[in-house]
């Protein structure tokens, strides 16, 4: 294993010049970053008590199969960049703010969209201190196709302002600027996600030197996926391909996912313990059968709207969290969304064409709405899986957020017959579904 970081110091910015970033990288509203709570998000969108740092490394995982090369069977060094969020110290008059940069387009060689640079703004402090005491759980996040590490950052400031150590990965043939074949993306998803919970628990040991030793409890970690991520991440977690799947790519390369091989089952790593499905692709194209399916033991959030043309919702999203039968299963349902539940609002540059701005938009709902109902609900399964943290009033709910009934006194307790959505301001909680399956024999 190769572990390169990569420098990318920010001098400590004034007051003056975090507004003069902020008018500058998103657009005009009443909040300064993406992830602001919005008046009407529900308790757990707030911001947690830390501050937030962010680092960038360079990872190289050595001799990996090279899927896309011709003549098949050859190996290479797969790079991978990881960007990481983590609880953080701040210097005195050190406050909030960096510059991210990122890329639109899908792919290096598409003259529609080509790979236009921009950047936006996020909360948290390049290069931070992380704090002095603390062994926070780990959480991995994974992109779509094509997507970036910083596609979800609204999510990944907002967990480390709550006590996590998130990484969120550049999966190598699979972000809006190197995008290659299809096949990289179906066969190395799982594998990225593993090695780099290796790399990170190499850099958490007590006196490896690195900044992260002594910081993460990778014995409680998290998988959070999007999309293509969210596939990779029902691999992690034991859901096994079907033959279907493995027939998709020439030369029996994916074999070593399909459920029932020994493989398969070496993939399934004990320190993992939750995963959260964002719109996971897979269900609708057959790629998962009820034999597959049923690997899948851990606990799992699903997220979905249901009229997702991508991953499919009653006969995608919504047949996997009823298929495995052996996971204890949450899905948050939004209506009349699409496939774009999970990414940052659109960027300014976006505007410019429809195809990128469509990449994360959602035509019914707003994007900032969106990853506020994301951070909480993501953070109430992950607080109850990692820290166990009693958060099921959040995550014990009537099916239908508009069925809910609201009853409070004027001290704000419930009174007999209030089934309003726990952590939801009245009248607020509106357009979504929410379900949970309990394991077999559970």
């Amino acid at each position: 294993m190769l572990a390169l970081p990569i420098a990318e110091s920010r001098p400590v910015m004034s007051v003056k010049h975090l507004l003069c970033l902020c008018s500058l990288l998103i657009p005009c509203s009443a909040f300064a970053f993406y992830g602001d709570p919005r008046p009407d998000a529900p308790d757990l969108a707030a911001p947690g008590a830390f501050s937030v740092g962010v680092r960038s490394e360079q990872l190289v995982h050595h001799d990996q199969i090279d899927i896309l090369a011709t003549p098949p069977g050859q190996h290479h060094d797969r790079p991978l960049r990881v960007e990481l969020w983590y609880p953080a110290s701040l210097k005195p008059g050190q406050l909030p703010g960096t510059a991210y940069t990122d890329v639109l387009g899908a792919g290096a060689h598409d003259p529609k969209r080509p790979n236009t640079p921009f950047q936006f703004a996020g909360r948290a402090v390049r290069d931070a201190a992380p704090t002095a005491q603390g062994n926070y759980p780990l959480v991995i996040l994974s992109h779509g196709y094509p997507g970036s590490r910083l596609q979800m950052s609204y999510l990944t400031e907002h967990l480390a302002s709550r006590g996590y150590v998130v990484v969120a990965i550049d999966h190598t043939d699979s972000t809006r600027a190197d995008k290659a074949g299809f096949a990289s993306t179906l066969l190395n998803r799982p594998l990225d996600d593993l090695f780099v919970l290796d790399q990170i628990a190499a850099w958490a040991r007590p006196g490896s030197g690195h900044w992260l030793a002594g910081k993460v409890d990778v014995d409680h970690s998290a998988l959070i996926g999007y999309s293509m991520g969210g596939y990779g991440a029902l691999l992690v977690g034991g859901a096994g391909l079907s033959q279907t799947a493995v027939d998709v790519v020439p030369g029996g390369a994916l074999q070593r996912l399909q459920a029932g091989t020994a493989a398969y089952a070496r993939l399934h790593d004990p320190r993992i313990k939750a995963l959260v499905a964002f719109a996971p692709w897979g269900g609708r194209q057959g790629f998962f059968d009820a034999q597959g399916l049923a690997g899948l033991s851990l606990p799992t959030l699903f997220v979905v709207g249901d009229q997702d043309d991508v991953a499919g919702y009653s006969d995608g999203v919504r047949r996997l969290a009823e298929g495995a039968v052996n996971a204890d299963r949450y899905l948050l349902v939004y209506q009349n969304a699409r496939h774009n539940v999970a990414p940052n609002p659109p960027p300014p540059a976006a505007s410019a064409n429809a195809d990128d701005f469509s990449a994360y938009s959602e035509p019914a709902w707003d994007s900032s709405r969106l990853n506020n109902l994301n951070q909480h609900f993501v953070t109430a399964f992950l607080d109850q899986q990692l820290k166990g943290q009693d958060r099921q009033a959040y995550l014990t709910l009537i099916p239908q957020s508009r069925d809910g009934k609201w009853a409070m006194d004027a001290q704000g307790k419930p009174l007999p017959g209030h089934t309003y959505w726990a952590g939801f301001k009245n009248r607020s909680a509106l357009g979504m579904e929410f379900y949970h399956w309990p394991a077999a024999g559970q």
